[in-house]
């Protein structure tokens, strides 16, 4: 059997086979692509195209399983359809809820990246996870796994920053990431034009359209959070560009990354620091 030629390798942009002398990928122009640096990633598991949608969703079920199982006796059986099977205010804050009540009296700035992941019913979840899935995957293919986890993730926060300038005391949620990418795909379509341009642009602008107007008639709708979300989207969306304009490259995926180190660093900072200080009032 032939010995494979261990002087080639996918090109961690493009993933051509090319040779590692290469100054640079012939086929996208990367820059060394032989560098081992370059050819680190979170692999195909976590920020795989076919993988990154179904793991943020995993994501937002374990900790809404967990913001239940934390404080059970509060779960709340409302006439409010949107407050069914709701966890406790205590849990919620403890597992890292965002607003002025978080961050000005506690100092929990890193709340604004924890709140991302929280919810407050079952219906409240299903309703974004339902969003999630149907506008995911167009964001993964017009602009690659990476860009799409910073612009949800930038774009959370950017709409948790509104809300708190705007003086709103709790709030959680996934609904202002989810925003950033309606705002993403708005800049999308109306960039790129043409008919599926347009299709994109006016599908999804009804979508927009039709989440305003259910925040205004619904209370204890974080609208703030919404146009916070939805201007970093199109705003990431112009700064990252898209697939047309310029593929996905390292640093790209560098910054996509990094949102997710920092994701699970807020997760993991925000549910250990609820089990200690759960763990020391049952001692106590």
């Amino acid at each position: 059997m032939e010995k494979l030629n261990r002087n080639s390798i996918l090109c961690p942009n493009c993933r051509r086979l090319i040779s590692t002398d290469e100054q640079h990928c012939p086929y996208c122009g990367l820059r060394n692509p032989g560098s081992r640096w370059k050819n680190i990633s979170l692999g195909k598991g976590l920020l795989g195209p076919d993988r990154i949608v179904i793991n943020i969703i995993s994501v937002n079920a374990a900790m809404f399983i967990l913001s239940i199982l934390i404080n059970p006796a509060s779960i709340g059986f409302s006439a409010n359809p949107l407050s069914f099977l709701s966890p406790g205010s205590k849990s919620l804050l403890l597992l890292g809820a965002t607003g002025t009540l978080p961050i000005d009296q506690f100092h929990r700035w890193w709340t604004v990246l924890s709140a991302i992941y929280l919810h407050g019913s079952i219906l409240h979840i299903l309703f974004n996870m339902m969003a999630l899935r149907q506008l995911g995957p167009l964001i993964v293919q017009e602009y690659g796994s990476y860009r799409m986890v910073s612009i949800y993730t930038l774009s959370g926060i950017g709409g948790y920053l509104a809300s708190y300038a705007a003086g709103i005391p709790f709030t959680l949620g996934a609904s202002g990431a989810i925003c950033g990418l309606i705002g993403a795909a708005l800049y999308f379509g109306r960039s790129r034009g043409g008919q599926f341009g347009q299709a994109v642009y006016q599908q999804v602008g009804g979508w927009a359209v039709g989440i305003f107007i259910f925040g205004f008639l619904v209370p204890g709708i974080d609208n703030w959070a919404h146009g916070g979300g939805m201007l970093c989207g199109v705003l990431t969306g112009f700064l990252l560009g898209y697939q047309e304009k310029n593929q996905e490259n390292f640093y790209h995926r560098f910054l996509g990354v990094i949102c997710v180190l920092a994701t699970l660093a807020a997760l993991i900072w925000a549910a250990g620091l609820a089990l200690v200080i759960l763990l020391y009032s049952r001692l106590s």
